[in-house]
């Protein structure tokens, strides 16, 4: 009985313990909060985080003395998963990464394994340049809903309208060459799921022309609006060494006037024999950050025009029956091609052992993947280059010294996902 009793009395004082424990481990970032400073949590369910970001403010009156970003909370594995599966069978993964640009998701994850079999050199032409349409198209639809909520945050309703009237057509040119609107799965390795519907070549020129009129009409509603230059301009500057320091990339990097574009630094699949310029700002606030991604938009149009005037025939797979499927009437009859099938899905790709790094300029910055393969098909270890991770680094160093209102402006300026960045 006295050791049941002494049990009794000992819990909630072990409770008490481990409470005041975790409370002074919370408090080592927050530490002595003293005076008028108060603690408060943005997030994670804030529309304004654009998604499940929880950031850990400390206040004083209005002003973000310290601020604490908690990720996570959207961490699905993705890397662990890739481990135990086929090369292929990771591509609907990639889909679930920046879900607002799946098709450039695909792509960049299908050349980083095209890299590791060495085979990127092989691509067919026709496949090159509509896996560049593919990107820059996923490139306006982000971009578009990028500033449509960062424009919403700070109080434009009817411009999120415009840009999501536009995104709508996209998704429809989506569905049409993919069979899905939202996760895409189109890229395969060595290739494509299938070459382009009849029509769609007209359906996207007719998309340039009317898109190119939105962004006329979004920028008059934005670009001289007062409230919205007055709640970007000089708030969230980033200087050109923290953009750099902090590993920014895409158009929070440009914004900062830092030229660097993988797209012209390193080029990939056709875009060295393209003409595009890329944006780049002077100031680093918010309001360069918008129209580096205004201009970026028409630039991709620029280039999606380009595609289509140059877009060879041709098939859009390479020609190695080790590497991609077979068609399906040469696998009904012919056993060899069977066999290959067979072979494929089940065991997938003997890839080569060795490790690549495949980095691509995706919408929000660029997006890696790195591959340890031991040899067979699937990758011993697989590592993801978040950008929105990387981006979101800088936010202790940034948001100090802030009034609160502003915290709403920057995060919609370094537009992020939280898919991509928790993965």
């Amino acid at each position: 009985m006295a050791a049941s009793q002494s049990i009794e009395f000992r819990e909630p004082a072990a409770r008490a313990a481990a409470a005041a424990a975790a409370l002074q481990k919370s408090g080592e970032d927050l530490a002595d909060v003293q005076g008028e400073k108060m603690v408060l949590n943005m997030g994670p369910s804030h529309p304004s985080t654009h998604g499940v970001l929880r950031i850990l403010l400390e206040l004083d009156g209005e002003i973000v003395t310290k601020a604490m970003p908690d990720v996570g909370y959207l961490h699905r594995g993705d890397e662990k998963i890739a481990e135990n599966m086929t090369y292929t069978q990771f591509i609907p993964y990639t889909d679930r990464l920046d879900y607002l640009a799946p098709l450039a998701n695909n792509v960049a994850y299908a050349l980083a394994v095209e890299k590791l079999l060495g085979i990127e050199k092989q691509l067919p032409p026709r496949c090159q340049y509509i896996r560049v349409i593919c990107c820059e198209l996923a490139r306006i639809s982000a971009h578009l809903l990028g500033l449509g909520a960062f424009a919403m945050d700070v109080g434009a309703l009817t411009v999120f309208l415009h840009t999501f009237t536009e995104r709508e057509k996209i998704y429809n040119l989506c569905e049409s060459l993919t069979g899905a609107r939202f996760t895409t799965s189109y890229t395969r390795i060595g290739g494509l799921a299938r070459d382009l519907p009849p029509g769609w070549t007209d359906a996207v020129r007719k998309f340039c022309d009317e898109v190119v009129v939105n962004f006329d009409e979004s920028e008059k509603l934005l670009t001289r609006n007062p409230i919205f230059v007055d709640r970007t301009k000089n708030v969230g500057i980033i200087s050109p060494a923290d953009a750099i320091d902090f590993g920014l990339s895409g158009p929070n990097l440009r914004g900062s006037g830092v030229d660097h574009d993988l797209r012209k630094a390193h080029p990939y699949l056709v875009y060295n024999e393209l003409e595009f310029d890329v944006p780049v700002g002077s100031v680093g606030d918010c309001y360069d950050r918008y129209l580096v991604r205004m201009e970026e938009m028409r630039q991709s149009v620029r280039i999606i025009r380009q595609c289509l005037d140059k877009l060879p025939g041709g098939p859009v797979n390479v020609a190695d029956g080790k590497i991609v499927l077979p068609s399906k009437d040469k696998v009904m009859t012919s056993m060899e091609e069977l066999i290959h099938q067979f072979l494929l899905v089940t065991q997938g790709m003997n890839a080569p052992a060795g490790e690549v790094y495949f980095g691509a300029e995706n919408p929000k910055g660029e997006l890696g993947f790195y591959i340890n393969s031991r040899g067979g098909g699937t990758p011993y270890r697989l590592k993801i280059r978040a950008p929105s991770f990387c981006n979101l680094s800088i936010l202790p160093h940034l948001l100090p010294g802030h009034m609160m209102s502003d915290v709403v402006s920057i995060l919609g300026s370094i537009d992020f996902v939280m898919g991509e960045c928790d993965r």
